[in-house]
């Protein structure tokens, strides 16, 4: 699947006070944008044209706009975040996101879901049981991609605590390929695939992004970039420090289609 938008929100000065379980430290704000800035060049010099959308400071996790939907070809789904202080994140992606798919399936109480438990592999989903996307909400997910002629798999990573989403540990690449963290669940249904295992001191960097003809993969973890170069794959390392302090990575920060 090519993509050729992504939307995207800067980091707000609040985004420093926003969730995370990580042990790496306060974010600085200025360079959080920085990073910011080159991610989205990065993506568009990938070939994809990137709506921004302004900081609201009133959700300093609003940077992270993967969580807010799940987008395939044939239907796009407003998601309810499984973290009750982001839920109010929705409805400024969802008008952004209407301008180019006017017609939004919707989940709804009680279920939750977030977009970084959810990883598409050509017409199949895996969608991750955690703390943040519940059965009900997997469930409401699974039947919207049913009646648009996709399937879905359920994986339960709760057990998995360096997880907090189930895409925190694997990056589908296409060509049936998945990079995917050695501590991280198998999904049923892997068998099909080639799997590129990350070793544990590089584990962070399992999460990562396949944008037309790039990969983009976090910096400073040399042995997954090497082996991708391997594969014939055109990488691009970014820098995300400042996301990684708030249990984010580079898909977490755009919705991609």
């Amino acid at each position: 699947m090519r993509f050729s938008t992504a939307i995207v929100r800067v980091p707000g000065l609040s985004y420093a006070d926003g969730l995370t379980t990580s042990a790496e430290g306060r974010p600085d704000i200025g360079r959080a944008r920085a990073q910011h800035a080159d991610y989205c060049k990065a993506l568009r010099a990938c070939g994809v044209q990137v709506t921004q959308l302004p900081a609201d400071e009133r959700f300093p996790d609003g940077t992270f706009v993967e969580d807010t939907a799940v987008i395939a070809e044939r239907v796009a789904i407003i998601t309810r975040p499984g973290a009750a202080s982001r839920e109010g994140e929705v409805p400024a992606v969802a008008a952004a996101l209407r301008q180019f798919r006017p017609a939004l399936e919707q989940i709804e109480s009680p279920g939750s879901v977030d977009g970084g438990d959810i990883c598409q592999a050509e017409e199949h989903f895996f969608i991750g049981i955690s703390a943040r996307t519940n059965q009900d909400g997997a469930a409401q997910l699974a039947a919207i991609l049913a009646r648009h002629g996709y399937t879905a798999s359920l994986v339960d990573i709760r057990a998995h605590r360096s997880l907090l989403h189930l895409k925190s540990g694997i990056t589908y690449l296409g060509e049936r390929r998945f990079v995917i963290a050695r501590d991280a669940p198998r999904p049923a249904g892997l068998a099909p695939y080639e799997l590129i295992e990350v070793d544990t001191a590089e584990a962070y960097a399992a999460n990562g992004i396949r944008v037309n003809d790039f990969v983009l993969v976090a910096a400073g973890f040399p042995r997954l970039a090497a082996r991708l170069d391997e594969l014939g794959y055109a990488v691009r390392c970014l820098e995300v420090s400042e996301f990684r302090k708030m249990d984010g990575g580079l898909s977490c920060l755009s919705l991609r289609f």
